[in-house]
């Protein structure tokens, strides 16, 4: 039985996945925001392509993904504090700013790479594998709109991609979780893959201050711990909730408290009790580019809130305020996936109970609490992974 699961190839995994969501390197982070805001993915991945003669009869078309970004990195630049000021200047700097410096984020593999050789790349720091599929020409899916002076990518001679992520790799291992035992019933305190480095911010210290740790969160693919002054875990600030949310958070992260934002980032919506702070605040501050944007932005969820719940198509589709912009309120609360309260379990929760934590709430990550609510620390998937590639590598030797 374990040799059939190490018989397993990427391809496998990658049975039903749409083509990926693509822009050149040459796009502006405002492409990529259009790109975002109309597709379904919450990635986007971002390609370089050679395209030359090497010889007369000989056409070179070597196309490489070299990275992927989401809403949470264009959030992040936005709260910079050279461009909190003037948002729409930022948003025509090239999408290469947003790019991870690590190396290693997104990696090419053939499609009968094995099973094995995604787990080892995964917990190397491998985030995403690059895969080639069969043409999806009859994949329905909605297409996201054309950026404006921008041509579609041809990769390859027209090949399409799908990538791999650690929650395929973990989904795919837990439906053979059965050869695992009893490996999987232990406890992740008796695994040793609680890790007690953690990323945190106090409740009532300014949102702003997490923008770094935001950042590294979702390098990490981890989470911000919200705590109390006793340490006590509250909520999370998390990229995996970021990445469905507006652009416009960043204004939030700008002006409220950690607490304030928790609020704001939840399910259905930014309250209009702390839409009036931020845009108070931002006045107060004369941040007026940013508070121009923000308004444009409330003034969208204002015209959302009055659409009768029961036209489906009102609150799916995209659609545009009065003055005429893209507005993506309106699919905040029908993309929304999660609220901002934590997943959580405990130090002696089994390793396959924290595995279906994290996949019913689709994150690659679980919070460790003791029994009075302190943290401990959090599990990871490549930590989970690192469990399972010893115990496989163990059936071979």
């Amino acid at each position: 039985m374990e040799a059939r699961l190490l018989a397993h190839e990427v391809s496998d995994l990658c049975l039903g996945k749409p083509p990926l969501t693509s822009l050149p390197i040459s796009a502006t982070i405002s492409h990529a925001l259009t790109a975002l805001q109309s597709s379904e993915d919450t990635h986007i991945s971002i390609w370089t392509c050679d395209h030359h003669h090497s010889t007369a009869e000989d056409f070179i078309n070597d196309c490489r993904c070299v990275g992927k970004i989401c809403m949470v990195d264009i959030i992040c630049y936005l709260c910079k504090e050279d461009n909190v000021s003037c948002p729409s200047s930022a948003l025509k700097s090239p999408v290469s700013v947003l790019l991870s410096h690590v190396p290693a984020v997104v990696r090419h593999v053939e499609p009968s790479a094995s099973l094995m050789e995604a787990i080892d790349l995964i917990i190397q720091g491998v985030q995403n594998l690059i895969v080639p599929i069969k043409s999806a020409k009859n994949f329905k899916r909605k297409q996201p709109r054309q950026c404006p002076s921008i041509a579609p990518t041809a990769h390859d001679g027209g090949r399409e991609f799908c990538w791999v992520t650690q929650e395929d790799v973990i989904r795919f291992l837990l439906s053979s979780i059965g050869l695992f035992s009893p490996i999987a019933a232990y406890s992740v305190e008796s695994l040793g893959i609680i890790t007690t480095e953690i990323l945190t911010i106090n409740y009532h210290s300014p949102a702003s201050n997490a923008v770094d740790a935001i950042s590294t969160s979702l390098a990490d693919q981890t989470s911000v711990a919200v705590i109390d002054d006793d340490g006590v875990l509250i909520g999370e600030i998390s990229p995996f909730t970021l990445a469905y949310c507006d652009e416009m958070v960043a204004a939030a992260i700008t002006t409220l408290s950690a607490g304030e934002l928790m609020a704001y980032i939840d399910c259905g919506g930014p309250p209009e009790d702390i839409i009036r702070v931020v845009e108070a605040s931002l006045k107060e501050r004369n941040l007026n580019g940013m508070l121009e944007e923000f308004s444009i932005y409330s003034s969208g969820i204002s015209y959302c809130s009055s659409i009768s719940s029961s036209d489906e198509e009102s609150v799916t589709s995209p659609t545009t305020t009065r003055s005429g912009r893209y507005n993506r309120s309106c699919r905040y609360s029908a993309r929304i996936m999660r609220r901002a309260e934590a997943i959580v379990c405990y130090p002696r929760s089994s390793l396959v109970a924290v595995m279906i934590q994290a996949i019913a709430h689709r994150v690659s990550y679980v919070w460790v609490i003791e029994e009075d609510g302190s943290v401990v620390g959090i599990v990871r998937f490549s930590g989970i992974l690192e469990v399972f590639q010893k115990h496989l590598r163990s059936m071979t030797n």
